[in-house]
């Protein structure tokens, strides 16, 4: 095959739908404590920017507040006191496990699951990383 050839090959197998990112910018939660809990009020805008499952970002929050919780409605419900900064802490942990490309430093991330286990797959190079099961 000639250069033009491979290189029209390359260009289509790159994503349409890439988005120009000057620097990502991670979402900050809105917190309102009450009593013995704590209300993560923008949890789903959270999820939403971040382009991930509320849920799988639901787990790991709670894993690692070593706490329970539910939602009620588009906001999150955590059983215990925490302050803005602790929780925020958690979702850039979050961030830095689940959606930045370990090889490019992107967002540009999904997860996708191939058999059992589950990977971080990179939409702007195309890497993979493996999460485990």
């Amino acid at each position: 095959m000639s250069y033009e050839e491979l290189l029209k090959r390359g260009m289509a197998k790159v994503p349409k739908n890439l988005k120009e990112h000057g620097r990502f910018v991670a979402p900050r939660a809105v917190i309102t404590p009450a009593g013995a809990r704590t209300y993560i009020d923008n949890f789903n805008d959270i999820a939403r920017d971040l382009r991930r499952e509320p849920a799988h970002l639901l787990k790991f929050i709670l894993k690692e507040l070593a706490t329970k919780g539910e939602f009620e409605g588009k906001r999150l419900v955590v059983l215990g006191r925490f302050p803005e900064t602790q929780i925020n802490a958690k979702i850039d942990l979050y961030i830095k496990q689940y959606v930045i490309c370990p090889e490019c430093v992107r967002p540009d991330t999904k997860i996708v699951k191939d058999g059992d286990f589950h990977f971080l797959k990179c939409e702007a190079c195309g890497a993979k990383q493996s999460l485990g099961k």
